[in-house]
């Protein structure tokens, strides 16, 4: 049967999207273990997360979890730095921290075949690692060069500087990161936290093929882990809101601005309906932002309109690098554009377009195996379940102009906003 090319092909939305979760396991020491299986594929992704007690921390060791997780694999009790690197090379292995606001991990990819020989060694950086002298200044020295280098490029200053404004310089997530922070680092304490704070409160989340004996054996192997027990709740830290922050660079080219507020949880009944606005407002490529302030007027490459989650704090921000001399005329738009919203009903093909995007990015988000974990533990750490995207999948199906607008009203408001321009 030969194609006709000069006609596209027919279109059509999916009339059906469903989920099936993780097979749940749990360990002899308590551990909950996640398991997707993947009939067919060899490769086998194996992540241990645990919930972050840097809150245990001071101020000044903001830098602790990040070069305890860094350092892991440059020397344990049974082998040192390139012997560790040359067995997961020869293994074809990679292994890599997982590091965020409120989790830290390790995770593990490799053959099926190579997992038996594989495990000992992955385990050992859970309870042997001895973070060498040499390699923590090595890493110190590094990250001096970095700061100083992000200090420089505008967008990331603003970045930091919004993130201060939010919450506050005394706060852990608003404070400024500097020199005396990695001067801090010693040994010592990164043994410290890695022996009294890591692997509190962990899951297992597995992708591979396995028969149920398989699975019985990896699940016994993975008792040898040091799991300890749950993470010490403390009370939020007082966040102190700052006043909005012009940095000029006379010899930058460029501003870079970000422009936002505080915002809701994923568990808030509205955040669906707020992330289909956040998408039409400067969430996507063909959101209101990118068409008026690049396509028609061509102050920026790109700019883009977030909803962040930094672990029990939520907002959103519009991000741009835009030509310094428009500068006060893309917030203006910016502004305006929170105004449309509030004020005008969506016309129906914008609506179409937006609908058929979201649709297509939420089946895309479920492509494999390995990205259907991923989405699970995302909804799985904020306290929710895969029942989270069935009742997204409803609302893209039927979600109106008015919906836009109403939520638009509530959360997308100019006058909560803070600003940050650099440069």
């Amino acid at each position: 049967m030969s194609l006709d090319r000069t006609k596209a092909p027919l279109f059509s939305l999916p009339v059906d999207f469903s989920l099936q979760a993780p097979q749940q396991l749990v360990l002899a020491c308590g551990t909950t273990l996640f398991y997707v299986p993947t009939p067919g594929i060899d490769a086998v992704k194996l992540e241990i997360i645990g919930k972050s007690d840097r809150n245990a921390l001071p101020l000044t060791q903001a830098l602790v979890p990040y070069f305890t997780l860094q350092l892991l694999q440059e020397g344990t009790q049974r082998a040192n730095s390139r012997e560790i690197a040359e067995f997961f090379d020869f293994h074809a292995a990679e292994v890599h921290p997982l590091l965020s606001y409120s989790h830290e991990g390790l995770s593990l990819l490799c053959l099926k075949k190579h997992l038996g020989k594989l495990l000992p060694m992955f385990i050992s950086l859970f309870s042997e690692a001895t973070f060498p002298a040499n390699f923590v200044e090595k890493r110190k020295s590094q990250h001096k060069l970095s700061l100083s280098l992000e200090r420089e490029k505008p967008s990331s200053r603003a970045s930091q500087l919004f993130k201060k404004c939010l919450f506050g310089a005394q706060h852990p997530y608003g404070q400024e990161i500097t020199e005396d922070h990695v001067n801090s680092i010693t040994p010592e304490i990164l043994q410290s936290y890695y022996s009294s704070h890591l692997w509190k409160s962990c899951d297992l989340f597995l992708c591979g093929d396995f028969t149920d004996s398989e699975l019985y054996h990896l699940c016994s192997q993975l008792n040898a882990l040091p799991f300890k027990g749950a993470v010490e709740n403390f009370d939020a830290m007082q966040v102190n809101r700052e006043a909005d922050v012009y940095e000029d660079r006379p010899l930058a080219p460029q501003s870079s601005l970000r422009i936002g507020a505080w915002s809701i949880s994923k568990k808030h009944p509205d955040f669906p309906m707020l992330s289909i606005a956040n998408a039409l407002f400067g969430g996507f490529f063909g959101s209101r932002l990118v068409k008026n302030i690049r396509e028609e007027k061509g102050h920026t490459y790109g700019i883009t309109s977030s909803l962040m989650h930094l672990a029990d704090y939520n907002y959103w921000v519009v991000a741009a690098d835009v030509k310094k001399e428009f500068r006060k005329e893309v917030i203006a738009d910016i502004h305006q554009e929170m105004k449309r919203l509030q004020e005008e009903l969506v016309s129906e093909q914008e609506l179409e377009v937006l609908r058929n995007y979201l649709i297509g990015q939420l089946i895309n988000k479920f492509s494999s195996p390995f990205d259907t974990i991923d989405q699970f533990k995302a909804v799985y750490q904020l306290g929710l379940d895969f029942s989270y995207f069935d009742k997204r999948w409803k609302l893209l199906q039927s979600f109106t102009a008015e919906d836009i607008l109403h939520t638009s009203r509530s959360h997308l408001r100019s006058e909560a906003c803070l600003e940050v321009c650099v440069g």
